[in-house]
């Protein structure tokens, strides 16, 4: 099964060349680069995120297999679907699904189907991927779109993922994509993703998950956030940290109905 890009030419650039050099442009040199094992990373429009983006990017060592973690924005397919056997193109070439991984996280995962349904139209897990190629061309990926769950689900989902890396026996980065509060003014989006913040840097999934229930934050990555830190946190993690923050008023200018956008690393 190949999946074809749905939003080249929208998110980001379409085509190769003008690709290659927007991420050139949105990734810096970072010399002293960190292993990772989870990342959160915004997925809006390049225009809009992609620098925020590139900073964590930037800054970690990308292993060979990946497991991305997106929000499902349309609704469509399973409620926590893994992306089956296949391949991804993007304008940068194609990557692969990694198919031992995917096994071993079906079979230690038990909420977790294998589905393409939830994948054709959501663009949160496919804007990283270019990232991924520009950065690491020989990696391969699983990915898994995840609409809802309680806290019981969602930490069952990170336990089975935790224990789907351990066997596999190879480091995995996981990425956790997300954009922030939506459509506030900046100083409203900068206090509710403060408190949200606060949660994630301190892996406290149920605490993100609940301040953002009950403070309204429409942290649209939220479920795939907690899911990684349940992960990382059984895997060993122990630090997570802010590497950038911003919104897309500072593209716009327009400071009243702004997208927040954050960039954090776990090791």
């Amino acid at each position: 099964m190949q999946r074809q890009p749905v939003v080249a030419g929208q998110f980001y650039p379409g085509r190769e060349d003008e690709l290659r050099t927007s991420l050139s442009q949105m990734i810096p040199l970072h010399p002293l680069k960190i292993v990772a094992k989870g990342i959160v990373a915004p997925h809006a429009g390049y225009v809009y995120s992609g620098s925020i983006a590139g900073q964590v990017y930037s800054r970690i060592k990308i292993p060979s297999t990946v497991l991305i973690i997106g929000p499902n924005h349309h609704g469509a397919g399973a409620a926590a679907a893994l992306y089956p056997e296949g391949e991804w193109l993007t304008p940068l070439g194609r990557s692969p699904i990694n198919s031992r991984f995917n096994q071993l996280l079906l079979q230690h995962c038990l909420y977790l189907q294998s589905d393409n349904l939830a994948h054709q139209r959501e663009h949160s897990l496919e804007v990283q991927l270019p990232f991924l190629q520009y950065l690491r061309p020989d990696l391969s990926f699983s990915a898994l779109c995840i609409g809802h769950g309680d806290f019981t689900v969602l930490r069952e989902i990170g336990l089975g993922i935790a224990a789907a890396i351990s066997e596999l026996g190879e480091e995995v980065l996981i990425i956790a994509s997300s954009d922030m509060t939506h459509y506030e003014s900046a100083d409203s989006a900068l206090q509710k993703d403060t408190l949200a913040l606060e949660c994630l840097l301190a892996l406290h999934a149920k605490g993100l998950l609940d301040v953002c229930q009950q403070r309204r934050i429409t942290m649209c990555g939220v479920v795939p956030t907690a899911v990684m830190i349940e992960a990382v946190l059984q895997l060993g993690a122990s630090r997570a940290d802010l590497v950038a923050y911003g919104n897309s008023g500072e593209v716009t200018g327009d400071d009243q109905n702004v997208v927040g956008y954050a960039a954090v690393t776990v090791n």
